[in-house]
């Protein structure tokens, strides 16, 4: 797998959501939290945004994108 990094404007274009909006979903728990780059920079694992655009296309209800978004964030940590 590759480890593709998306700054804030490829998860804007990809998701079709406003800034304001992908925080707000952040803060809900239905979208993945960034992952710092150094210094004031963040980006988003691509297959963590993928995983989640799916979901939704899918018609999965929040919390089930919530789960989602735990286990995605967990699989993380363990990669660590």
């Amino acid at each position: 797998m590759t480890h593709i990094i998306l700054r804030l404007p490829a998860v804007k274009t990809s998701t079709g959501l406003s800034r304001s909006t992908i925080y707000l979903r952040i803060m809900q728990g239905v979208f993945p939290r960034p992952v710092s780059l150094g210094g004031r920079a963040v980006g988003w694992p691509a297959h963590e945004v993928e995983a989640v655009n799916a979901a939704r296309i899918a018609g999965k209800q929040d919390a089930e994108i919530r789960e989602l978004v735990t286990k995605l964030e967990a699989a993380r940590k363990a990669a660590a």
